[in-house]
């Protein structure tokens, strides 16, 4: 029997030139590095101090077209894509007829009937098959993951880069995006990532995938442009408050009983649906997120914790040993006490936990009863201390946790529209 080798990215030879440590991981069956240097905090300093470029083209990629899209959009996504203008984009999730996410990502206006998506888990079946059902018979969804390769450029001289690559950043405002040429090369720039910070994202044609990279280069390097890797990436996205699929969440599609399964609520999307009132759309999922957010039926909520220092410290150094620090992000549960509890009454769990060199403090995602979940609640998190469970005090903060202004702002330079 055949053996199937990993898919390589477009940009895998340019990076693998790169890559000191020599290790990789798989990611959605592409070969990904969790870092490219040994220390992961400088690919991290990178994104915050300079720009750093990630490779995220394993993530799978379609392209919806015809004159039905816009209504069969608005069907099946839960924020209403017909307030997505052309040349904008939307971070948006699709959900089971029970109200819980099935995914979620960023999808592109790149005209009136033609949108572009981005996944992390296949979905073309999902989205074939309900149009289908439907009788959405004018609309066509195509699987371009293979033809583009796609580069995020984050970081505070992310613009200085991409402007000497393309005038199309000069205008683009935070979520806009726009085709343009890089190098006689058709290519499409958004002003989006996965960082909390300044930066864009470039879908580069996969056959000229090599010659971009090389300019791109070029053009970052006065200004310590730097691969950064899966590592430094999940480091960015916790303290932007960015949840990850099957780490903070899990597709309604693999979970077995509803106690896995998430709405957009208790996800902490509530902001998706500011004003679903005034929207009449009988999209997939309404009626059960409505009466989550009429009758605050939702189980939970996903928050951010702050856990104190000091306390942090001090159950560590009654062990006798020093506090970890260095490079410390967990993808494990952690569970979350109710605060004074004799007898640790449970009270949620945490996700993710980072310790945030920028923030000089550990910080968490978590989920919690509604009556747990308002800013500045105290609760217990347990961590363990050689091997032994130990509680620390964290408080109930929202999300983001870093959030400079860079972020949305129009940069120096820029030419505001």
């Amino acid at each position: 029997m055949k053996k199937l080798a990993p898919k390589t990215t477009p940009f895998h030879e340019c990076l693998a030139a790169l890559n000191e440590t020599g290790i990789w991981k798989h990611w959605s069956g592409y070969l990904a590095a969790p870092r490219y240097q040994y220390s992961t905090t400088s690919e991290y300093y990178a994104i915050r101090n300079s720009v750093g470029v990630f490779d995220t083209s394993p993530l799978f990629k379609y392209r919806i077209t015809g004159p039905d899209t816009v209504r069969f959009l608005q069907l099946v996504m839960a924020r209403d894509i017909s307030q997505c203008q052309v040349g904008s984009a939307q971070y948006t999730c699709w959900c089971d007829p029970d109200g819980f996410v099935l995914q979620d990502g960023v999808i592109l206006r790149v005209g009136e009937e033609e949108f572009w998506l981005t996944a992390a888990e296949p979905s073309l079946h999902y989205f074939r098959a309900t149009a289908s059902q439907l009788a959405f018979s004018g609309v066509t969804i195509e699987d371009i993951s293979a033809d583009y390769g796609i580069l995020a450029i984050q970081g505070p001289h992310a613009f200085n880069v991409v402007s000497q690559l393309t005038g199309a950043a000069d205008e683009l405002r935070y979520f806009e995006m726009a085709q343009t040429e890089i190098e006689g090369c058709l290519s499409l720039i958004s002003r989006t990532g996965y960082t909390g910070d300044l930066g864009y994202e470039l879908w580069i044609p996969t056959a000229q995938a090599h010659r971009i990279w090389q300019c791109l280069m070029k053009a970052g390097e006065d200004y310590n442009i730097t691969p950064i890797g899966l590592d430094a990436l999940k480091m960015a996205r916790v303290e932007a408050g960015l949840l990850l699929l099957d780490v903070d969440f899990r597709s309604s599609r693999f979970a077995w009983v509803d106690e896995q399964r998430e709405s957009p609520i208790e996800l902490g999307w509530r902001w998706m649906f500011r004003k679903l009132a005034e929207d009449k759309r009988e999209f997939i999922g309404r009626e059960a997120i409505e009466t989550q957010l009429t009758e605050r039926t939702n189980r939970w909520v996903t928050v951010g914790l702050n856990i104190d220092w000091h306390d942090y410290k001090r159950v560590h150094m009654e062990a006798g040993i020093m506090p970890p620090k260095h490079e410390l992000y967990c993808e494990s549960t952690r569970n979350i006490y109710r605060r004074g509890s004799k007898e640790w009454t449970y009270a949620g769990y945490a996700t993710s936990f980072l310790f945030s060199s920028l923030l000089k403090k550990p910080i968490a995602i978590a989920k919690l009863p509604n009556e747990l979940a308002k800013p500045g609640t105290e609760v217990d998190l347990e961590i363990a201390v050689i091997r032994k469970p130990r509680n620390v005090l964290a408080q109930v903060q929202r999300m983001p946790f870093f959030n400079p202004p860079r972020k949305t702002q129009v940069p120096p330079g820029g030419n505001s529209p």
